[in-house]
């Protein structure tokens, strides 16, 4: 447990946790404590053009940034040729190079793209050509993985899941209302920008756009949405690849899988998580007359292409990801775009950098006492579930017991040593081959037990997750600072902050998907009848609550698309909640700075998500996004818990106030 300072010398000193600039006075807390929590930090910071949302998380992010901006413009240029040094400076060195790029135009692509035209894309050459894409360029038709087999999670299994949309998400396609229309039209602008840039005639660009959005389409309209590919069991259609062959046999799987880098085997298992969608593309091996088929592999080039070429490309990618779907009306700085290339794609390269820098061994002790505390409360929590039977309490409580807990880095760090990052090539040939690297990494784990010990975020991303194949949890170090972690502050604000974190992701293992997870990582279901029909009638009642909230125009939000986070939101709450009344300062119950513990908690919980949004990104992440917007993070989760109303004395008749029978406790 953090150790709490003493209460005389808080109130002496400035307190750290919760910041009352934060406020805004002028809202009841009864009235919009979202609003009355977080006014005072959104007033002090609005919008910034190169955002479409910021916030303290976000916040966050860019101080992360900010330090791994230090330890690479610091690395120089004289690192030993194949250190992970030299790999992580010249990547970046290469993208702050723009007079390069402008120079080179399209020529980076020009190669792959008189391939694909020239190519007369006869069955094996189009299998070799998807392969290739499939190898770290970008995922037309559908999408492969290699993932632990959800019923055996020790085993690696091929997975294959729809994909080939340029939009991120099917709806897009098939909306009629007047924002799909707005994108759609963005997108066949987009595409006739980028291919005329890359070569084509304006006539030649405009077919192109025509042929790619119908293909696209034809894909969308056979996609699961977004709350059916949240079933997993309906994911869940694993066939031999002799079975695969029969079904689908438009598509040459060796010369595929070849390319791939996969030997194949008949007996081998992979798993279709979309039939009908793989059966469409099977049928369009043969039905996309070969102009249309060139122009959708083209183009699907180029766009993976376009943030590492020229500016004119990158600027027309700006356009439709950045400013049509999200809002955001100013490209960030060059050095934050080329910052993170290597952040993200030499990840652990990076940091193994930044832990040596910015992660004192004392942080991760503090928060292993904090994980302990909460999952003492969660089991807690489990035991006196009214309505849960003793059979599934006991599961449950062997689940949480198994939980594996990642705290800052991982004690083994990827070896990056067979990458080569060559600054005589061009910026995008680089990109291309660390990604290839990744992809190559990935297809070998195929034949290799799943491997336990990896992280899939690295140390200096500011977040957290919770894998229910091998039932962890993980807090890479970037999350474990104010306002989400401050070894100095009380423990409420700790609690309100990080606790719910540590809360959300241990809930998550028992929210709506993580509950179909044994404590080994494997698909069980152990829980009984009655228990499960109980759950799927709480998890609905809470999912009503959310959808019942209008987050712009008159668009509501999607308490089903959203069920496993808002689970585990509310799960954090209350768990979190719960381990705070274990400390001394839970039960002491003295003021700090004029906030009882309780206040400071749900203030410093507020205070995480407290962001400036634009309504084109409310729109997107409300069609893309699991996660509910900050404001219902707040609003709509709190609202289920007692201590809130008494902590404010919030009562009937005040927007916040919910009725008990109206409130859900499932965790």
């Amino acid at each position: 447990m953090i150790a709490m300072l003493a209460f005389a010398g808080l109130q002496a000193q400035a307190p750290k946790g919760v910041d009352r600039a934060n406020i805004d006075p002028s809202v009841s807390p009864g009235e919009n404590f979202y609003r009355y929590a977080c006014g005072g930090w959104m007033k002090a910071h609005p919008l910034d053009p190169q955002y479409a949302r910021f916030g303290t998380f976000d916040q966050l992010g860019e101080n992360s940034r900010e330090q791994v901006k230090e330890i690479i413009t610091g690395l120089g240029s004289n690192n030993p040729r194949g250190s992970i040094e030299q790999k992580v400076a010249d990547l970046y060195a290469l993208g702050m190079d723009a007079d390069r790029r402008n120079a080179e135009g399209a020529k980076p692509v020009a190669a792959l793209l008189e391939n694909v035209y020239k190519a007369k894309l006869t069955p094996d050459e189009l299998a070799r050509q998807i392969g290739m894409m499939h190898k770290g360029y970008d995922n037309v038709f559908f999408v492969p993985q290699i993932m632990a087999d959800m019923k055996n999670s020790n085993v690696n299994m091929l997975y294959f899941s729809q994909d080939g949309l340029t939009l991120p998400d099917r709806d897009y396609y098939l909306d009629t209302d007047n924002n799909a229309k707005r994108i759609r039209t963005a997108l066949e602008q987009y595409i006739i920008k980028v291919m005329t840039l890359a070569g084509r005639s304006k006539g030649q660009a405009k077919k192109a756009a025509k042929n790619v959005i119908a293909i696209e389409t034809r894909l969308a309209q056979v996609a699961m949405t977004r709350e059916q590919t949240r079933d997993m069991a309906a994911l869940y259609n694993v066939f031999t690849l002799a079975q695969i062959k029969a079904d689908y046999p438009n598509i040459n799987w060796n010369v595929y899988l070849n390319q791939m880098g996969i030997t194949p085997k008949d007996d081998m298992r992979i798993c279709v998580c979309q039939p009908k969608s793989i059966a469409l593309v099977n049928q369009m091996m043969t039905d996309i007359k070969t102009d249309a088929m060139r122009d959708y592999l083209a183009f699907h080039i180029v766009n993976s292409a376009a943030p590492y070429l020229s500016d004119d490309f990158v600027n027309a990618h700006f356009d439709l990801f950045s400013r049509a779907l999200s809002g955001k009306q100013q490209i960030q700085p060059l050095w934050k775009r080329s910052l993170d290339v290597p952040n993200t794609l030499l990840g652990e390269a990076v940091g193994q950098l930044y832990v040596a820098k910015y992660f004192p061994a004392e942080s991760k002790k503090k928060m292993q006492r904090l994980v302990d505390n909460l999952k003492v409360a969660l089991g807690e929590h489990i035991a006196s579930l009214p309505w849960m039977g003793m059979k599934t309490k006991v599961n449950a409580l062997v689940k949480l017991n198994s939980f594996t807990v990642k705290i800052g880095y991982p004690d083994r760090w990827h070896d990056y040593s067979s990458l080569d990052i060559n600054p005589a090539k061009s910026y995008f040939d680089n990109v291309m081959a660390a990604r290839v690297h990744a992809a190559e990494y990935e297809i070998a784990q195929l034949d290799k037990p799943v491997d336990k010990d990896r992280w899939w975020m690295s140390p200096q991303t500011v977040n957290a997750y919770y894998e229910p194949s091998s039932n962890e949890i993980c807090f890479p170090a970037a999350i474990l600072q104010p306002p989400y972690f401050d070894p100095n502050a009380d423990d409420a604000s700790n609690y309100g902050a990080i606790g719910v974190v540590i809360g959300h992701e241990m809930t998550h293992g028992f929210d709506d998907q993580g509950r179909n997870f044994d404590h080994m990582g494997n698909m069980v279901d152990w829980w009984t009848e009655e228990d499960a029909a109980k759950f799927k009638a709480l998890a609905d009642r809470l999912g009503a609550q959310y959808s019942a909230e209008i987050v712009a125009d008159d668009v509501h939000a999607n308490g089903n698309f959203t069920m496993g986070e808002n689970i585990a939101d509310h799960g954090g709450l209350r768990v979190a909640y719960t381990a705070l009344k274990h400390t001394d300062q839970g039960k002491a119950n003295q003021p700090i700075d004029g906030f009882t513990p309780d206040q400071r908690f749900f203030l410093s919980y507020a205070n995480v998500w407290a962001a400036n949004i634009t309504k084109e990104e409310i729109l997107r992440r409300t069609k893309v996004d699991p996660h509910s917007l900050g404001i219902n993070r707040v609003n709509v989760a709190i609202r289920n818990l007692e201590p809130f109303f008494k902590a404010f004395n919030i009562k009937p008749g005040d927007k916040m106030w919910r009725d008990p029978a109206d409130r859900v406790a499932i965790w």
